[in-house]
């Protein structure tokens, strides 16, 4: 008996050892979050305040940011950067989809070649092509006007889809071979299987692959930077924000910069909220199934 409650006692200390330091981490993690928000909300000017908590709590950043457009035109960037998500997302997860189905369920004479090719690219950062990508997309005349956000999709539509294509193929590759066996000799074809029987059962990598490829472009900056270039009516909320941290206007624009920063953060956290509940569904129906 004194020995069980010896170990008890043990686990309970160790227990409360591992919340303490959670909470630790928790409150780590948490505080340049709130510190972010604090800042949207302060009244003062400046990249120095005095104290940490603001002095002046007030909503003038959130209005400055929509209304005062003539320097600095959020909106206007917002927009840009949620059409560029959006196209890249949609053809991105096309994209990694259908070549993670055909390299996990079909065998061809490139098979493995294409594979090892697409493993040591990924292995290599994408910012390394910047120069070869901006002289081709100059080549085809995609640097012009509103081509380069056309441009933009392009690039990371091509671009960003090697180290996800791996994760996708291999959840495809953890969906056993016999299902689509048994729907091959209930006479079922190749797009029957994908469409009706892989994607359901890959939702959830699916879900990631979405909220991945929505991601990059959002707040990607070097790329958008190199293609973009210096027009600023088709700036992404990566560029403008970063003008707005620019020594000359860094005092008046400073909290300006924290509230973008919320409000772009916004719909990341949205898209996340929404699909979490296809994520846990798509879960339980891959183990169901």
């Amino acid at each position: 008996m004194a020995k069980t409650k010896q170990v008890i006692t043990k686990r309970k200390v160790s227990n409360v050892i591992v919340h303490i330091i959670l909470a630790i981490l928790s409150l780590i993690w948490i505080a340049p979050i709130l510190w972010i928000i604090m800042t949207s909300f302060r009244g003062e000017k400046g990249a120095y305040p005095a104290k940490f908590l603001p002095s002046e709590w007030t909503l003038n950043n959130y209005h400055k940011l929509f209304t005062d457009t003539d320097v600095f035109n959020f909106p206007r960037w917002f927009g840009n950067t949620f059409i560029v998500a959006i196209f890249t997302c949609i053809l991105t997860t096309i994209f990694i989809i259908c070549i993670s189905f055909c390299m996990s369920r079909m065998r061809f004479k490139m098979r493995k070649p294409y594979l090892n090719i697409a493993l040591i690219l990924g292995m290599f950062p994408g910012f390394m092509a910047i120069m070869a990508v901006y002289y081709i997309l100059k080549g085809l005349g995609l640097l012009d006007g509103g081509l380069k956000l056309v441009a933009l999709i392009l690039v990371y539509s091509g671009g960003s889809g090697i180290l996800n294509f791996y994760v996708v193929k291999g959840f495809f590759d953890t969906i056993p071979k016999t299902i689509d066996e048994a729907a091959y000799v209930d006479g079922a074809r190749k797009w029957d299987v994908f469409t009706k029987i892989t994607i359901p059962l890959s939702r959830p990598i699916i879900i990631y692959t979405i909220l991945t490829s929505f991601m990059a472009p959002w707040v990607d900056f070097i790329l958008s930077k190199v293609i973009i270039g210096a027009d600023a009516k088709y700036y992404t909320v990566a560029i403008g924000m970063w003008n707005m941290l620019e020594k000359e206007n860094v005092y008046q624009w400073y909290t300006t910069f924290f509230a973008a920063a919320v409000v772009v953060s916004i719909p990341i956290a949205a898209i996340f909220l929404v699909m979490q509940r296809f994520y846990t569904d798509g879960m339980a129906g891959a183990v169901k199934g």
